[in-house]
């Protein structure tokens, strides 16, 4: 891997990680455009970079998991899913990891979003619930959801905001959860991922791993900010759209 290799994929990360479109399945197909082999100490890059992402939410929402002590316990429930299929998982899961399986669930992933978007066009989504009008059975309800983006391509974020939005949560609002959630979530699993990794990691990879994890921070922050806007005037269509059109793309070009 280059320096170059190092900033694409960052940018990757920081873009996608927040945006339901998978970036797990955006750093696979990605790395395989530039010849990257999905090797222990490449996983273990892609795992380690989003840190960087986890850093700019914490940088974004710090003051209001201060003021709000019931956010965490909301949060916590909602971990508790993945956290549990993840541990007895985890073989299993990483067994998944490969192209057909990205490009299968970003297609699907696709529709899913077209078909809820299509049976809530009639509502209004500014009489949906606030996060502070979440109950706790309802934050372990998206956690659910959570749980089901451990297969590569389905995205976190996506499946949490889709959770968000059953729960009667506005799409701003399902987006903003869906980046909480990610905190516990993606340090844990990075944490874990690393510590199963670490024989693979040398000395050299630490300098790669270091640019892309400034990259991944700098473009989340931006991403994020970005994200919370655009919901608040639109729906996930586009991004509905973008997943079935990246997902067909990549099926004729690479499998």
């Amino acid at each position: 891997m280059t320096i170059y290799d190092a900033l694409i994929l960052g940018t990757l990360e920081g873009l996608t990680e927040f945006l339901p479109i998978s970036s797990t399945g955006h750093l696979i197909l990605a790395s395989k455009l530039l010849g990257l082999e999905q090797t222990d100490a490449h996983k273990a890059f892609e795992v380690s970079i989003q840190l960087g992402s986890i850093l700019a939410v914490l940088f974004l929402f710090a003051q209001k998991l201060l003021v709000d002590k019931t956010l965490w316990i909301k949060v916590g429930l909602a971990f508790l899913p993945t956290a549990i299929f993840g541990f007895l998982f985890y073989k299993t899961i990483k067994a998944l990891f490969g192209d057909e399986t990205v490009v299968i669930m970003l297609i699907i992933g696709g529709i899913v979003f077209l078909v809820v978007e299509y049976f809530r066009r009639d509502s209004d989504d500014s009489k949906a619930k606030g996060i502070e009008d979440l109950s706790y059975k309802e934050s372990l309800f998206i956690g659910l959801f959570q749980s089901f983006s451990m297969v590569p391509g389905t995205s976190r974020s996506g499946m949490t905001m889709l959770g968000g939005i059953f729960a009667g949560l506005k799409r701003r609002s399902a987006a903003e959860f869906s980046f909480l959630l990610a905190i516990p979530t993606m340090v844990i699993a990075t944490t874990y991922d690393l510590y199963k990794n670490r024989a693979t990691m040398v000395v050299d990879d630490y300098g790669l791993v270091a640019i892309g994890f400034v990259t991944a921070f700098i473009v989340a922050l931006i991403t994020v900010k970005w994200m919370m806007n655009f919901l608040t005037k639109h729906t996930f269509i586009g991004f509905g759209i973008y997943r079935i059109v990246v997902g067909l793309a990549f099926w004729y070009y690479m499998i």
